[in-house]
């Protein structure tokens, strides 16, 4: 069993000098991006399965695309994004949020519930990380 370590903590701040203490930054930073990609990968995945119901050409879903972690203003960050011949990226805004001819689309809201269930797996991943050691 894995040494435990009892430490009081006050903000998330105080949580990450912890923990990059205790790991090191390069380690922190290997930890982070793994459960970037894996939760990542789940939320593509959640948006593809949402996109199952309105589907037509199936253009939008197959052009999902998950970038690599890369530090956005000194955080680490993972890009989910639309890249592909059919250019689906111009349109999927119009999906997630409707028009004014038709503000509610079959599609509304598809991208945001897959944000929102990939949080977890986020999470989950970074936890079973850090008990791996």
């Amino acid at each position: 069993m894995a040494n435990r370590v009892n430490v009081e903590l006050k903000s998330l701040k105080e949580l990450e000098r912890e923990l990059e203490s205790l790991y090191g930054k390069a380690k922190m930073k290997r930890i982070v991006d793994e459960a970037l990609i894996i939760g990542g990968n789940v939320i593509v995945q959640k948006i593809k399965s949402n996109f199952e119901s309105f589907k037509d050409t199936g253009a939008s879903k197959a052009e999902v695309k998950l970038s690599k972690p890369f530090t956005l203003n000194g955080v680490r960050t993972i890009k989910i994004h639309w890249k592909g011949p059919k250019e689906r990226y111009r349109i999927i805004h119009l999906n997630e949020f409707g028009t004014i001819k038709n503000p509610n689309p079959r599609g509304k809201g598809a991208v945001e519930r897959a944000l929102r269930s990939g949080q977890e797996a986020y999470f989950q991943a970074v936890k079973q990380r850090l008990k791996r050691g």
